[in-house]
């Protein structure tokens, strides 16, 4: 099994419980938001770059926390498996509309989604097992998810 290394974004909604995913081009899948770092750079350099790139978005540093790296079966590439530098966002980026997400690059779709529970899968839609089976359980660990 190939790892994927990826740095990736949780973005709350502000007043429903509701999580921020993007789908890529060709895909099914949801995820949250981020991607692959380039040669030498680092994790929190990765997310702050790549948001920007697909949502347009510009992250303050400091409002970054690190949530933890966890691994899962990649969502889109068979045989392979994610590991995700995960970090949670305090607040929202001042550019972002939250009844309208931008988003470009590779992103065909971004949308908020119910985290508690997460919708099922289905054969149209289906959402990351890193988001699903590592990040949710995190963050509810954490205390820090709304009910």
């Amino acid at each position: 099994m190939n790892d994927i290394r990826v740095s990736a974004l949780v973005l709350l909604h502000p007043f429903e419980p509701l999580l921020l995913m993007v789908r890529k081009e060709g895909t099914t899948s949801f995820m949250l938001p981020g991607g692959k770092p380039e040669s030498g750079e680092s994790a929190e350099a990765t997310i702050i770059r790549e948001i920007s790139e697909e949502l347009g978005l510009a992250l303050e540093a400091g409002r970054l926390a690190p949530l933890g790296t966890f691994a899962a079966d990649a969502a889109n590439e068979a045989d392979h498996r994610v590991v995700g530098d995960v970090f949670c966002y305090e607040g929202l980026p001042a550019e972002l509309d939250v009844d309208r997400i931008d988003h470009q690059a590779e992103i065909a779709e971004a949308a908020w989604f119910p985290y508690a529970p997460m919708p099922v899968d289905t054969v149209e839609r289906q959402f990351a097992p890193l988001t699903r089976l590592q990040v949710i359980p995190a963050l509810e660990a954490r205390g820090l998810l709304a009910r």
